[in-house]
C-alpha cells in the first residue's frame, strides 16, 4: 500500500525539473542542514533541558538523527510544496543517513552509552531507500509517457495516503495506549519536537532566500522523522528492559508528528481557499466596474465602451474628432 502511494507521489515528477535540483541543490543543502544540523542538536537539548533519564534521552536523540520519512512527501504535496525537491530530499537525507547518522549519535549519546553501543540498521534504511526510488521512478516513467493518467493516479493516491496516515496514526495510539502514561517530560518534547522542526526549517530556509514553495517543503522534511528507522534501532542496540522505557518515545513523537502536520495541512487549506475566494470576489468586482454601460460625467451618462473606443484612437482624433481641411479660397490655383 505505502509502494502504491509513494507511486503516485512519482507521477507528479519530472525529470527536467529533478535534474534541476541535483544541478543547483540549494534547497537540498539547506534541507540536509536543518535535518542534520538542526534536529540532532535540537533533540539533545530538548532531553538535557527536560533532564531526561538517559535511557530515554538516547531514544530522543535516535529520533533526531534519523532520515526524513515518506510522510513528508505526503504532506508536502497537501501544502502545495516542491514536490520534485521533497522526493529529492527525502533519497538524498535517506542516503546520507548511513554515514551522518553514527557521526551525530557519537557526537550527542557517547556521554550516556559507550561507543559503538548503538547500531545503525543499514539494511533497512536500504529497504527504505528502494520502496522510495523504484516507485518513484516508476510515476516519473508514467508522467513522462501518459500525463492524463498520472494526474489521474495522483488524485487517487494522494487520497489513499491520506486516509493511510489517519488510519495508522489512529491504531498506534490505539493498540500502545500504554505508551501515553509515561513522564510528562517525553510526553511534551514528543509534542513540541516535530513542531519545532516544521517551524524552524521553514524559517531557517526563508533566512536563506528560498522560494516559498521550497520553504513549505523544507519545513516538513525537517520535522517528518523516520519512525520506523528509529524503532528498528532501538530493537537491534538495546535490551527488553530498557526496551520497555524507550520505545514509548517514537511511537509518541510519530503520533505528534501526524497531528501537528494534519493541522498545518487543515490551516494552509483553509488558507488557500479564502485567498482564492477573495481573488474572485476583486476579479468579479473589476470586470462589473468593466462592464457597466454607462459611466457618469460632467455632461450625463457616457456609454462606457464609447470611452474606451475614444481611448484607442490616435492622439490626433481623440478630444476634437476627425480634422477637417481648411476649403482652399476662391481663385486659387
Amino acid at each position: 500500500m505505502l509502494g502504491m502511494v509513494v507511486f503516485s507521489l512519482g507521477c507528479t515528477v519530472e525529470v527536467g525539473k529533478l535534474w534541476f535540483h541535483v544541478r543547483r541543490p540549494w534547497g537540498i543543502l539547506v534541507g540536509l542542514l536543518c535535518q542534520f544540523g538542526f534536529m540532532p542538536l535540537t533533540a539533545y537539548l530538548l532531553a538535557t533541558g527536560f533532564s531526561v533519564p538517559p535511557v530515554q534521552a538516547v531514544a530522543v536523540v535516535i529520533m533526531g538523527c534519523c532520515p526524513g520519512g515518506v510522510i513528508s512527501n505526503i504532506i508536502t504535496y497537501w501544502l502545495d510544496g516542491d514536490m520534485d525537491l521533497s522526493i529529492t530530499m527525502t533519497s538524498c537525507s535517506t542516503v546520507l543517513g548511513m554515514a551522518m547518522m553514527p557521526f551525530c549519535l557519537y557526537v550527542y549519546t557517547h556521554s550516556w552509552v559507550e561507543a559503538g553501543r548503538i547500531r545503525i540498521p543499514y539494511f533497512s534504511i536500504g529497504l527504505t531507500l528502494i520502496i522510495l526510488v523504484v516507485p518513484v521512478g516508476c510515476g516519473v516513467l508514467v508522467n513522462y509517457k501518459w500525463p492524463k493518467a498520472a494526474r489521474l493516479i495522483l488524485k487517487v493516491g494522494t487520497v489513499v495516503g491520506g486516509l493511510l496516515l489517519m488510519v495508522v496514526g489512529l491504531a498506534s495510539a490505539l493498540l500502545y495506549r500504554g505508551s501515553w502514561r509515561t513522564d510528562t517530560s517525553l510526553l511534551i518534547i514528543g509534542a513540541i519536537f516535530p513542531l519545532i522542526g516544521y517551524t524552524a526549517g521553514f524559517f531557517i530556509a526563508v533566512v536563506l532566500r528560498q522560494p516559498w514553495q521550497r520553504c513549505r517543503t523544507i519545513a516538513m522534511e525537517t520535522g517528518a522523522q523516520n519512525v520506523q528507522i528509529c524503532t528498528t534501532m532501538l530493537q537491534l542496540s538495546f535490551p527488553p528492559d530498557q526496551l520497555v522505557l524507550m520505545f514509548t518515545f517514537p511511537l509518541i513523537y510519530g503520533s505528534f508528528q501526524l497531528m501537528n502536520s494534519l493541522l498545518l495541512v487543515a490551516m494552509y487549506q483553509i488558507y488557500k481557499r479564502t485567498r482564492l475566494w477573495r481573488t474572485a470576489d476583486g476579479v468579479a468586482t473589476e470586470q462589473d466596474q468593466h462592464s457597466m454601460p454607462t459611466i457618469q460625467s460632467q455632461k450625463g451618462e457616457v456609454n462606457g465602451a464609447f470611452v474606451t473606443e475614444i481611448k484607442a484612437l490616435p492622439p490626433t482624433t481623440q478630444n476634437h474628432g476627425p480634422v477637417l481641411r481648411p476649403s482652399p479660397p476662391s481663385g486659387a490655383s
